[in-house]
């Protein structure tokens, strides 16, 4: 009769893990492994793994072996206990809150998960090998980090003594396969009639700000907005941690640089935006507007750099051009405020409110059209909004897509750009449920 071997307790296993982790890493030549092919590495470390798990006294069977092995692939080629997190689709977000609680989001909603990292000095080796892999650090005199997965997924650190419990580690995921303009359909977060308005605006080379909180997939949809872009123009794209998934031809990546261990040699946002004005761009994107850039943004779109995309954070279109004048001042060139916001009018066609709903959706809720200036106030009208009814006992958010009935001014400018809508599309009898 086979003996029966209890199962191996959490802290068992982790204990057995770390053991065997290091005997593994003591067994290799860590040198000779970046110089191997990574399949004849992998079969490698698994042969010694394997030798490894049947040395171990505690009793363990087949599938805790399996389970062992893999987890500590996972240490040597990935990212520890993450990894079964970012192989998992349904995954938007990771939330790291110190190494004993890990929550993840999963269609708008978060959720704790099982996973844990075996103390503060286990997660700090993982978060320090995601910001050495892009040049960065992370440390007691540079606590706070951005940085990015090869995937193109962001990523964000922060340490003690800021984090006051312990590291914490946030991953905002990009697929390999960004959301197409077929997925937003399929997720009710537009029209079709709304798609094709803003494929128009793209098109004739209106200068487009998207709008939205954080995680209301202002990304995404700059993401989507960029693919109709031809593949016969320039586009040179700017950004703190580099995140977009362009995929024409010629698309020239510019990042922002931190400052080296002796606080030196930081080149920001502000500085990129100004240099690529010299590479003969025919499309400017900014990922995301945040200080003092927003006046050199302005300035590009106004000086013959049309058909330029950006994101804000703001929660209505009205809030967006208000933080754009805040940030403008943030460069304190001390711009009368009535002639900044006649450069904003002038600067900027649409504005795309996006955002996350209580249900966890992501919709576009508002579609405006900069007219130009009333006085001093920069005036606006909606061309599309979403107009919310009410919630549902499941908590889903009930509501319709609804046209204003405002003919855009910019209809002209899509017309002498061969791009003729019809007329219906903006009548307000003309409403689409979600």
């Amino acid at each position: 009769m086979a003996p029966i071997t209890a199962p191996v307790t959490r802290t068992d296993f982790g204990t057995v893990k770390a053991t065997i982790h290091r005997k593994l890493i003591q067994k290799l030549n860590l040198d000779r492994l970046t110089e191997v092919n990574r399949e004849d590495v992998r079969r490698e470390v698994t042969q010694i793994l394997e030798a490894l798990v049947v040395g171990e006294s505690t009793p363990m069977n087949l599938q805790e072996r399996e389970r062992l092995a893999q987890e500590v692939l996972d240490e040597v080629f990935g990212l520890g206990p993450l990894e079964p997190l970012l192989a998992d689709p349904t995954v938007s977000d990771i939330l790291v809150n110190t190494h004993k609680r890990v929550y993840v989001e999963r269609k708008g909603i978060l959720e704790m998960t099982s996973i844990q990292f075996r103390d503060d000095i286990h997660l700090m080796g993982i978060i320090d090998r995601i910001v050495s892999a892009v040049g960065r650090r992370v440390d007691e005199s540079s606590p706070m980090v951005d940085a990015r997965l090869a995937d193109g997924s962001r990523v964000n650190a922060i340490i003690p003594p800021l984090a006051v419990d312990g590291p914490c580690l946030s991953i905002r995921r990009f697929g390999r396969d960004p959301l197409t303009a077929d997925d937003l359909l399929q997720n009710n977060s537009l029209t079709p009639a709304m798609l094709e308005l803003l494929r128009g605006c793209v098109k004739a080379r209106l200068n487009i700000l998207v709008s939205g909180g954080t995680g209301a997939g202002k990304t995404t949809f700059l993401n989507v907005l960029s693919s109709y872009i031809s593949n016969r123009e320039r586009i040179v794209t700017v950004e703190d941690a580099a995140e977009l998934q362009l995929h024409q031809d010629h698309v020239v990546r510019l990042e922002t640089r931190p400052a080296n261990i002796e606080g030196k040699g930081a080149v920001q946002q502000r500085q990129l935006v100004i240099n690529s004005l010299r590479m003969r761009p025919d499309r400017i994107i900014v990922g995301e507007v945040r200080g003092e850039e927003a006046l050199d943004m302005l300035q590009a779109m106004n000086t013959g750099h049309d058909g330029s995309l950006t994101t804000i954070h703001a929660n209505t279109p009205r809030d967006a051009l208000g933080r754009l004048e805040t940030m403008v001042a943030m460069g304190s060139l001390n711009i009368p405020e009535s002639a900044l916001r006649r450069q904003i009018a002038s600067a900027i066609d649409v504005v795309v409110q996006v955002s996350r709903l209580s249900d966890g959706t992501r919709k576009v809720i508002s579609l405006a059209e900069i007219t130009g200036m009333e006085g001093d106030v920069v005036s606006m009208q909606d061309i599309f909004i979403f107009h919310k009814r009410g919630i549902r006992d499941n908590g889903e958010v009930l509501g319709e897509f609804v046209p204003t009935g405002i003919r855009p001014k910019f209809a002209e400018k899509l017309l002498v750009s061969g791009i003729q809508l019809p007329i219906a599309m903006f009548e307000g009898q003309h409403v689409l449920g979600v």
